[in-house]
């Protein structure tokens, strides 16, 4: 069976095809035939499952791992009063195991570094659950959360404004139309002290942030602003035109696609006024005038070069 790799990088060719055959053993490059490794051991299960019932049946580990749980779901639980035949347990067993399950409880928060993770965990979930944001995302900010907690970067911080400032970094990554005011408003904690902390994160842990797009913007600040479809394919047009004589590098992208989105109003004659257009993009009057004068300017620009 051969299966795709994700190891590494081919030390002959410096190619990053590499697969695995499954049957020998052996991590192959696809580019240069060159055998990176033998002998490889197969971590996954011994059994085989056809069907999710007897997956799910035959499956002894639990959960998935998942960093997003402060035990990443591998902790060990004690639960029920009936044994393995289905018998109920007698009371001095099960005043054992209740004793048994509160010393677990408690040797897993006794140490600082687990405390602080069952707080902040708490914390980005209900912070993924009401901007909605997928299940990798959640799982990529508990990541970076992790790498600052072993960094020890959140001694004397708040641990909701770290958890904050991770999200957003995730929600960046990954590209995820997210700003770092809608969640500011659902944070406890101040912005400019979720902004202290998603700098310090970007810094310190030497994240390299890809640089967004005015156009991933456009289609969320067009549905608040219920605006046509006609009206949201002539911003992105606008959008096009600007990036093509590089007027749009340096600026906030969330305030160029709002601009773009009230120019295309008033050619299309959809009444917006600049007060909404700034609500619906989490910008301000000031920014958004700005953009729109700046953006003026090299649509001028574009069109005395095309005639």
């Amino acid at each position: 069976m051969i299966l795709e790799s994700d190891s590494g990088i081919c030390s002959r060719c410096r190619d990053i095809k590499i697969v695995v055959d499954a049957e020998i053993g052996e991590e192959i490059c696809t580019r240069c035939g060159l055998v990176l490794t033998e002998e490889t051991v197969d971590t996954g299960p011994e059994w085989r499952a056809f069907t999710n019932d007897e997956k799910d049946s035959r499956a002894r580990a639990g959960s998935a791992v998942s960093y997003s749980l402060y035990d990443m779901g591998l902790s060990t639980r004690f639960s029920g009063n009936r044994d393995y035949n289905g018998n109920r347990l007698d009371i001095e067993t099960v005043n054992k195991i209740n004793r048994l399950r509160r010393y677990d409880n408690r040797s897993k928060l006794a140490d600082t570094w687990r405390h602080n993770l069952s707080i902040a965990m708490i914390e980005l979930d209900r912070i993924a659950y009401e901007i909605h944001i997928p299940s990798s995302v959640r799982e990529q900010a508990a990541i970076i959360y992790r790498k600052a907690l072993n960094q020890d970067l959140i001694r004397g911080r708040s641990i909701e404004a770290f958890v904050a400032a991770s999200i957003h970094a995730a929600c960046r990554l990954n590209k995820l139309p997210r700003s770092l005011r809608s969640i500011c408003k659902i944070s406890t904690r101040e912005p400019k002290e979720i902004s202290r902390s998603y700098r310090l994160l970007v810094r310190r842990l030497k994240i390299r942030m890809p640089i967004d797009d005015p156009i991933k913007f456009v289609p969320g600040i067009a549905s608040k602003l219920n605006l046509r479809q006609e009206t949201e394919r002539h911003a992105i047009k606008i959008l096009k035109r600007a990036k093509e004589m590089k007027g749009l590098s340096g600026k906030d992208p969330r305030g160029v696609a709002a601009a773009a989105l009230y120019l295309a109003c008033l050619e299309k004659n959809e009444k917006r006024i600049q007060k909404t257009v700034a609500a619906a993009a989490d910008t301000s009057e000031v920014t958004l005038r700005n953009r729109i004068r700046g953006l003026e300017k090299v649509l001028r620009i574009y069109k005395a070069t095309i005639d």
